[in-house]
């Protein structure tokens, strides 16, 4: 059975994580940003010093191409990202990128006669910095005018962050496939969470992604002298925020077993000691596996936003900026990462996805799967992200066993 060279691997992850890197051993790989715009550089540049063909799509996706000979062939997506979050890891999206290149390399390099051609794609901006899985929306034929109009980094950020990348707005729904030209997408990634290592098992086979929505709320209220205005009356944008931060945990808890939901940033202005807030802005994001509790908590969230806005005497500003349909992924290429697994003599669990990937985009369009490695203590999007060096090759090796059983299926059909 064919593995990955792990020595070539390594030295990639290595190259890989100096770009971008960060003092405490992170990597600050925002889209766009300097170390980003290198990084994606970069793996092009290993992609043709592997004698492979390389694109770069108008949404900026990143492609490297191992042709099939067959004229007519569809083609076989496996990557991730290699964006990453403000001073996060080094292994977030990136370790599925280099592994579809590895396995682009080692099915080179053996001669196979591939009925598909494969591509190991690094989508554009993943974790939202402008918009969040931009570019794999985009191929999907996702990313709408909507979208655009109310990105998660801004208008302002959106049309920098493209200008930087080269990008033109107008033209980022071209990047879309037809979807009969797909033969599927496969992922690797790190689990992000702390099943895998808690059971002490070598591979996730991921069931679905979560859905998940994204507000940003403001809280107006009346900016008033902090020494002056008596307690009863003030209109506090600051108390309305906190309560309603507060109140988000107790309910999610309370009435919304297996649903998450974050306060991720609450900001106060004019936030000075002697003034009485007159506005606060408050991030807000919740995740479901099923759209109904999607729904639901939408609901449930922002009537409390409005009633602890309306207990202060505040007035209240929703603004809609993200919004991500919970998918299943595909039975079929779940049952080929099981059984390739097993055959390499590791271990596998089935387990759902918390977080979202560029897979819940693809799965829209074409057949998807995705394979978690075990996250040391479950910890990610943070400088201390880590996984253990050979899981890491466990995840690349059952990838390339998964394209290659994919691609002898697609033989067979062709016979």
């Amino acid at each position: 059975m064919l593995q990955v060279d792990v020595d070539r691997l390594r030295a990639d992850f290595e190259a890989l994580a100096s770009i971008g890197a960060t003092p405490d051993g992170g990597v600050d790989r925002t889209t766009s940003n300097d170390a980003h715009l290198a990084a994606r550089n970069w793996f092009l540049g290993r992609a043709k010093e592997a004698g492979l063909d390389t694109s770069i799509d108008p949404a900026g996706n990143h492609s490297a191409l191992l042709l099939s000979g067959s004229e007519h062939a569809r083609t076989l997506l496996l990557g991730s990202h290699l964006d990453s979050v403000p001073n996060g890891g080094n292994y977030d999206g990136a370790l599925g990128v280099l592994a579809a290149l590895e396995t682009l390399r080692v099915a080179s390099e053996a001669g196979i006669e591939l009925p598909i051609t494969l591509e190991a794609i690094d989508f554009t901006d993943e974790e939202g910095t402008l918009v969040g899985l931009l570019g794999s929306w985009a191929l999907a034929g996702m990313l709408t005018d909507e979208v655009l109009a109310s990105p998660r980094g801004g208008v302002e950020g959106l049309r920098d962050g493209l200008a930087r990348a080269g990008l033109e707005p107008a033209r980022l729904i071209e990047a879309r496939r037809d979807p009969s030209s797909l033969a599927g997408y496969l992922e690797l990634h790190i689990e992000q969470g702390p099943v895998l290592e808690r059971e002490q098992v070598d591979i996730g086979v991921v069931t679905g992604i979560v859905g998940s929505r994204s507000f940003r709320l403001r809280f107006r209220g009346t900016r008033s002298h902090a020494g002056t205005t008596p307690m009863d009356a003030r209109r506090d944008a600051a108390v309305g925020a906190s309560r309603f931060a507060a109140g988000v945990r107790e309910v999610v808890v309370r009435d919304f077993p297996g649903c998450v939901a974050t306060v991720g940033d609450i900001r106060v202005e004019p936030g000075a000691f002697n003034v009485v807030p007159g506005q606060a802005f408050v991030k807000l994001e919740f995740r479901s596996q099923e759209e109904e509790q999607l729904d639901r908590l939408e609901d449930t969230l922002l009537s409390l936003a409005r009633l602890e806005a309306e207990r202060e005497g505040l007035w209240l500003d929703v603004d809609p900026v993200g919004r991500w349909t919970a998918v299943v992924l595909d039975p079929g290429l779940r049952s080929t990462i099981a059984a390739v697994t097993a055959a390499l003599g590791l271990s596998s669990l089935e387990l759902p996805s918390g977080a979202g990937h560029d897979a819940q985009a693809l799965a829209t369009v074409t057949r998807s799967a995705m394979i978690f490695v075990p996250s040391a203590g479950g910890l990610s999007h943070d400088p201390g992200e880590h996984t253990a060096w050979r899981d890491c090759v466990n995840g690349a090796n059952v990838l390339l066993a998964t394209v290659l059983e994919v691609a002898r299926a697609a033989n067979e059909l062709l016979v």
